[in-house]
Formats: structure tokens, C-alpha cells, sequence
């Protein structure tokens, strides 16, 4: 077959997964744009947008850009579409998205001014703000400002990784000597540990706030004041490099110690992403691309007045709670009282936590009477992104406070938490628990923990199992599936797990748990084709998988062989899917829809009915290649009757929704499900299924 016919196979077979997380991260948008959504949660949602842009800049396109430099074409991984277009479609999408954003801050700036609140820039400050602004610079903003005079400097700066600087024109007076040019430069950096958003005094009801970009604007004439200049403009612009650690082989020096410096070199990585504000000078511009060398394979973006719109999400309330979603707190888990022994409970029966519908404390409440428990022998844990104030961590280093054997899995590359992690990994380190730094060439992304506690004698076994991060602070916004259990199957099984991180030339044997990197995929096509032959024979056949990606091509080939057998699937992806759902003679029998709301939508359930024997697990894993292949991945099957019905409960509802689901289609075009039954908003809905379960 030619490679043209290949290619064209490919791209009539799969959706390109980055032009695919595009539109996830339209989906987002749509939020910000959505009336019905609480005015702040909108301006949230726009830094949510951005920040997930930042990140996608980071690591997709400086891969993609990798493919491009290496002179390959890139094809086949990029499901029929080669690097360069790619990238040059990424930026056009890029920058219509960045205008939509745009339009839809100027629309919500407007709503807040029927609010009684304006965000202000320099031109529109009264004096009585102007005093109070002047004494906020002197005292806050000044000691913490770098202002570079570029004119001085033989060697461009390099500038640090999505930090936001304001790029200054000076245009001289005939009679200032200082500089031999006439037009200078100059940049300051947006000082990254002060509120971007400055609360003004209040005045006659009103309430004013001013960024922090046009405060310092205000205050460009104190800043330059040493000089003689007939006119000064400040525009602003941020850089985005490439994220990738650079890891090096010195056997000299400890892992954590490689870590630590590759985290510190990557704010000087390639730079992959150059966003301006489109009303710079022409000259300003041409000046900064050409000394910081940007070149036509970087991304270059012309935006608004602001970047770092990430930090839209931590925009002030102002009390105002009436603009923000209603709190619901969470709930209790049915008949797991948090009072008391947790493990004498878990002994007797399974249970399951679904955050943020309930309470995270469980999960720290179990590790805090673990470390307490004279019987507890030991705890062992895997650890992916922790809170920045973690009680987890501070339950562990009390457990080997009170000489409980303690073995922390964490893995250091968890991507932008490095940093986070290398700091709990050294003072879990000084307190005697005992760390474990991964496996050359794989990522510990499962989510698991196994404690030891000897009963008469014989040592018993308590576990959870997770979808999610043990994070006290995601916990309350990404929805997440725990496992409690006292199954002797499974602990032993989660034992033999960490077995393989010390000794990983040993490849373990598992009955129950479906263990990447040696089992996930063919366990799953095993799952798949019991399907496709249950459905031949008659007997009762379907697949309901909710996840956050479905990139693998291999896996997607394995749902349209059991879509073309006549097997009925249903899936929720929140994010990226290269499958095309209902496209004829290819996946007919295939629904795809994706949510997003209030929380990030995290959990992975695989449910399959085996012939009236349905199969349930619950998993740290994607169907992406990286979870498959190349990362340590656990999913756990749920053997209780009643959490197998309320999983199946939950996913119904999530696939009932008809207010915050898009339905997923080849035209990528994020439309919203819409039918004529009730209105069913499933985050709501899920909350109210759990409030009655408690009565």
C-alpha cells in the first residue's frame, strides 16, 4: 500500500490526539462563555483554559516539534497527518481560540460591571486610588520587581518559562545622554509571589480591583524616572519552553539530586511558544523575535492586553458567594462511620469513595489510625502528585515516628509537580520511612496502598485502591473512585506489586489485578473479545468504559472490531478521543460523550457484562499508550455486589446527562446532548445519589 493510502487510512480510522485535546480544551471554553455558569466560575474557567494551553505548549507541541527537527515525518504516530501541518494547525486553532477567549473576558468584565465590580486598567485610576496604588507599589511591588535595561546588555536575557514581562519602548529626549540610541528597551518581569489581582478601597458600593501588569503600567515613571524620555510604552509578553526533563546518567550522584537539577534547567528550555500583545510597536516586536531567536517552528501567538490568564483561577471572590457555584459539602460514605476504628469496619465489609462527592478524610483517617495502631506492622504506598500541605505525608512520617515498617513508592517525574514531590521525598527520607524512586523507564501512576496489621498471630491485609492522586486539595474538585477492602486477594496482589519495584527484573504473576506495563493491554483485548464472542453466541454482550483519554490505536482497532460484531459500547472520555464514534461499516454501535462542569471528570471505569456475569475495575489507567505500555498501572476488580451496582448506578447517571454532556463526533464540534427528557445535570445529581443513600 503506498504511503499516501496509508496515511489516508489512518486519518479516515482516528482522530489526531492533540487537535483532539484542542477541542477538549474548547470544551472549557464553553464554560467560561455559558451565562448560566456563575459569573466568577467563568472568569475560573478562563484560567483553567489558559493554564491548560500553557501546559499543552509545554509538552505536545515541543514533541511535536522534536518529530519536525529530527526530520521525520511523523505520520503514523500522528494518526495521518505529518508534524509540520500539524503544528501550523495547532497555531491557527490556537489563535482562534485565544480571540474567542478574548471576547469572552471583555463580555464578562461587562457582567461584573452590572455587579458593581470593575476591573480597572492604569488610564482610569481616580486620585484618591492612584495615592492608595503608589503607597501599594513602594511597599509590596518594588522590592520584588527585576527591571533589565536591554540597551546595556551584550546578550539577551534568557527569559524564564511562562513568566509574564512587560516588553518597555523608551523613546529619548534630545537631551538625555544616557544611551547612544534614541528608542531603548527594556524588560520587567511580573512578579510571580504577589496577588496578580490588587484589591482596590471600595468607593460608594463599588468595588475596584486592578491588575497587577497595569499597576506597574502606573508606575513606569517611578520605575524609569533617571531618565529623559518624550515617550514610554509598556506591551506584554510571555515565552512557554519545552517541559521535558533532561535527565543525565551521572551514577555518581542520587536520583533525587538528578531530579532537583533537571526541575531548575527546564525553566531554560527551547522555547516552542511566543505570546504578544497585538498592539506592540511593529519595531518593539521585530526587535525581541530577532534577539531571542524565535524562528518560524515556534509558535507564535498575538494575543491580549494580559497573559498568564491561568490566574484567572484564583481571581478574588470579594464575598460575593452569590457569583460562585453553591458549596455542597461532602458527605459521609453510606455506613462507614469516620468515628472509631476504620479497619475494623473495612474488615468486615467492602466500601467505596467517590470524591468530591465524599469526604477525602477517609483516605487520611485510615493512614492516621494505621500509624496509631500498636497491631500495624507496616504501610506501603504509591504516591503521584501530593497536596502542597499533605496530611498524607505527615501520617507517614508518623507511622515510622512509631516504628511501623513504612516503604513510599513516589515517583519524581509526575510532570510540574517534581518540585512538590522532591521536597516530601527528603523529609520522608530524614524521618526513616523508606523510598523507592521508580523503575528505569517507567512512570509509577498507580494508585495504591497495602497495610499490615498482625491478628493472633497471622498478619491481615487493609487496602484502597484509587483512580485518583492521594491529594487532600484535588480531592475537593476531581472526581475520583477509592476502593477500601480487607480482600487477602488483592493485598497480597498490591504486595507483589511493590515486590516488582525493588526487584523489577522479576516480572510478578497476578489473578486478580490487571498490573501495566506486562498485562493492561492484552488483559483488555481478552475483556474486549469475550465480548465480540458472547455477542456471537447469543449471549448478553456490551461495554461501558468512562475515562479521561482513548489514544491507543491498537486498543480504538479493538472497539471497532467489537462495534462491527454488534457489540453495543458506551463511552464518557473527558478529554482527548482519536476513536470516531458512529461512523458506518466502523463503530455504529459506539456512543462517546464527554462532561465537563464544576469538577474535573478523573475517574476510569471499565465494565463489561461477560455473558450476564458482568466484570467491573476500577483504574489508575487510560487506554493511551503511555498507561498501557510504559507506566505502572493498576486496575482492580470490584468483586461487592452493591458497589457493582452503584458503579453501574453512577455511570448511567454521567450517561444520562443532557445539560453538561457534548456528544463526541467526527466533526469535533463539542455540541451539546439534548433530548426531550428532564433536565439531569450529572455532577448535581450524583451529589443528590449520595445524600440519599444517607437517609
Amino acid at each position: 500500500m503506498s504511503q499516501n493510502k496509508s496515511t489516508k487510512k489512518l486519518h479516515d480510522r482516528f482522530i489526531n490526539r492533540d487537535l483532539s485535546w484542542l477541542q477538549f480544551n474548547a470544551r472549557v471554553l464553553q464554560e467560561a462563555e455559558d451565562p448560566k455558569v456563575p459569573l466568577l466560575e467563568r472568569l475560573r474557567f478562563l484560567g483553567i483554559f489558559s493554564n491548560n494551553l500553557d501546559e499543552f505548549f509545554k509538552v505536545r507541541y515541543a514533541t511535536i516539534k522534536h518529530i519536525v527537527e529530527a526530520g521525520k515525518g511523523g505520520r503514523s504516530e500522528l494518526g495521518g497527518i505529518s508534524a509540520t501541518e500539524l503544528l501550523e494547525e495547532i497555531t491557527q486553532i490556537v489563535i482562534e481560540q485565544q480571540n474567542h477567549s478574548l471576547k469572552i473576558l471583555r463580555e464578562i468584565e461587562l457582567e461584573l460591571e452590572k455587579e458593581d465590580i470593575h476591573i480597572i486598567n492604569e488610564t482610569e485610576i481616580t486620585p484618591s486610588q492612584s495615592k492608595f496604588i503608589s503607597e501599594y507599589y513602594m511597599r509590596v511591588v518594588s522590592p520584588a520587581l527585576v527591571t533589565i535595561m536591554l540597551s546595556e546588555l551584550e546578550e539577551f536575557p534568557s527569559l524564564k518559562d511562562s513568566a509574564a514581562y512587560l516588553a518597555v519602548r523608551l523613546v529619548m529626549q534630545d537631551e538625555d545622554t544616557t544611551f547612544p540610541s534614541k528608542i531603548n528597551y527594556a524588560l520587567i518581569e511580573i512578579p510571580r509571589g504577589i496577588d496578580r489581582f490588587v484589591v482596590l478601597p471600595e468607593e460608594n458600593g463599588q468595588k475596584y480591583i486592578i491588575i497587577l501588569d497595569d499597576l506597574i503600567r502606573h508606575c513606569l515613571g517611578n520605575i524609569f524616572s533617571i531618565f529623559y524620555y518624550e515617550s514610554i510604552s509598556a506591551h506584554m509578553i510571555k515565552i512557554t519552553r519545552d517541559a521535558e526533563l533532561d535527565i543525565d546518567s551521572d551514577l555518581s550522584r542520587s536520583f533525587l539530586e538528578k531530579i532537583s537539577k533537571s526541575v531548575a534547567k527546564r525553566s531554560s528550555g527551547d522555547p516552542v511558544r511566543f505570546v504578544y500583545d497585538s498592539t506592540i510597536d511593529k519595531d518593539t516586536l521585530d526587535y525581541l523575535l530577532d534577539k531571542m531567536g524565535i524562528d518560524v517552528m515556534d509558535s507564535i501567538i498575538p494575543g491580549g492586553r494580559y497573559h498568564n490568564r491561568r490566574d484567572y483561577m484564583s481571581f478574588p471572590s470579594l464575598g460575593r458567594t452569590d457569583l460562585l457555584y453553591e458549596v455542597n459539602e461532602p458527605l459521609p460514605i453510606a455506613g462507614l462511620n469516620i468515628q472509631g476504628s476504620l479497619l475494623d469496619k473495612i474488615a468486615k465489609k467492602d466500601y467505596l469513595l467517590y470524591a468530591p462527592y465524599h469526604t477525602f478524610r477517609y483516605v487520611v483517617k485510615f493512614l492516621r489510625e494505621a500509624a496509631l495502631d500498636p497491631k500495624v506492622q507496616s504501610i506501603k504506598i504509591t504516591i503521584y502528585r501530593l497536596a502542597e500541605v499533605s496530611h498524607i505525608a505527615s501520617a507517614l512520617i508518623n507511622a515510622a515516628k512509631n516504628g511501623k515498617d513504612v516503604t513510599v513508592q513516589i515517583e519524581l517525574r509526575a510532570r510540574f509537580d517534581e518540585a512538590a514531590n522532591i521536597t516530601y521525598a527528603e523529609q520522608m527520607q530524614e524521618e526513616g520511612v523508606k523510598l523507592i524512586f521508580g523503575i528505569k523507564g517507567l512512570k509509577v501512576h498507580c494508585k495504591a496502598c497495602v497495610v499490615e496489621r498482625l491478628e493472633e498471630g497471622k498478619l491481615k491485609r487493609f487496602s484502597f485502591i484509587s483512580t485518583g492522586n492521594f491529594n487532600e486539595s484535588t480531592a475537593r474538585i476531581y472526581t475520583d473512585y477509592t476502593l477500601f477492602t480487607a480482600s487477602e486477594k488483592i493485598g497480597k496482589e498490591i504486595n507483589k506489586v511493590f515486590s516488582f519495584f525493588e526487584v523489577n527484573y522479576q516480572i510478578k504473576k497476578y489473578r486478580h489485578l490487571i498490573v501495566s506495563p506486562h498485562y493492561t493491554r492484552n488483559a483488555f483485548y481478552q475483556l474486549i473479545d469475550t465480548e465480540i464472542e458472547n455477542h456471537k453466541k447469543g449471549l448478553p454482550s456490551g461495554i461501558k468504559l468512562k475515562l479521561n483519554s482513548l489514544s491507543d490505536f491498537n486498543m480504538i482497532d479493538r472497539l471497532y472490531k467489537a462495534s462491527q460484531a454488534g457489540v453495543k459500547i458506551q463511552i464518557i472520555v473527558r478529554g482527548i478521543c482519536c476513536l470516531i464514534p458512529g461512523k458506518k461499516g466502523l463503530s455504529e454501535n459506539i456512543e462517546a460523550i464527554s462532561i465537563v462542569d464544576k469538577f474535573l471528570e478523573h475517574p476510569r471505569l471499565y465494565i463489561f457484562k461477560n455473558g450476564g456475569k458482568p466484570k467491573y475495575y476500577i483504574s489508575s489507567a487510560d487506554f493511551m499508550t503511555r498507561n498501557l505500555d510504559t507506566r505502572v498501572e493498576i486496575s482492580c476488580p470490584i468483586y461487592d455486589t452493591d458497589i457493582q451496582e452503584e458503579l453501574l448506578e453512577t455511570f448511567e447517571i454521567c450517561w444520562n446527562d443532557n445539560v453538561k454532556a457534548r456528544v463526541i463526533t467526527e466533526k469535533q464540534n463539542n455540541v451539546y446532548r439534548r433530548n426531550k427528557k428532564d433536565k439531569l445535570r450529572s455532577q448535581i445529581e450524583l451529589y443528590n445519589y449520595y445524600l440519599k443513600k444517607l437517609s
